[in-house]
């Protein structure tokens, strides 16, 4: 099977839930603390092909990174989101599961089983 790999931040319930649903189907993801680690703009943007979404639909709108960047009204391009999140990754939406070419968003947790 291909490597599982899970953004993760411990301090989500979300999160933590789903690492607990990949390691009871017997699985040992690779765990990246994204808050420690953040993806590289690439890796993001990979992630993001792999949703099938545009950033705007991973940012986490109520963090007050949100508030102060002011990115209710953000005009910039696609790339400049991408760079802010990795700057400020407590925007990036969490868990995200990847597996392959394909990841979900842990959210509700069960979501990531479509791919694992």
């Amino acid at each position: 099977m291909t490597e599982v790999t899970i953004y993760h931040n411990p301090r989500c319930s979300k999160s933590r839930e789903t690492l607990a649903l990949i390691e009871a189907k017997g699985l040992k993801p690779r765990v990246v603390e994204y808050l420690k680690t953040p993806p590289s703009a690439d890796t993001l943007s990979t992630i993001l092909t792999y949703l099938n979404k545009p950033a705007t639909e991973l940012l986490r709108s109520k963090e007050q990174e949100f508030k102060e960047l002011n990115l209710k009204n953000f005009s910039g391009s696609e790339r400049e989101l991408i760079e802010l999140m990795v700057t400020h990754p407590k925007l990036i939406e969490r868990p995200i599961v990847v597996v392959g070419n394909q990841a979900r968003i842990g959210r509700p947790p069960e979501a990531v089983l479509e791919i694992i």
